[in-house]
């Protein structure tokens, strides 16, 4: 997830924002953080995902854990 928000850009759209990143990771992993809802529109032809709302705040929680700081 940390990995993820990290290389993360925001896309705006007419209907909201989407925080985007590349999903060069396993698909395995990418399959799981999908099913806990912490990213989404992982389909195997996209070469991006999206993080949810609550794939954000489980970032943010990982940051504040290993002490990142955020540019």
């Amino acid at each position: 997830m940390l990995l993820l928000y990290l290389n993360l850009w925001i896309e705006r759209e007419p209907y909201g924002e989407f925080y985007r990143a590349w999903k060069g990771y396993d698909f395995n992993i990418l399959n799981a953080l999908e099913d806990e809802n912490l990213i989404g529109g992982s389909t195997h032809k996209a070469k991006s995902t999206y993080l949810t709302e609550d794939g954000v705040k489980k970032a943010k929680e990982l940051m504040k854990k290993y002490n990142v700081k955020e540019n």
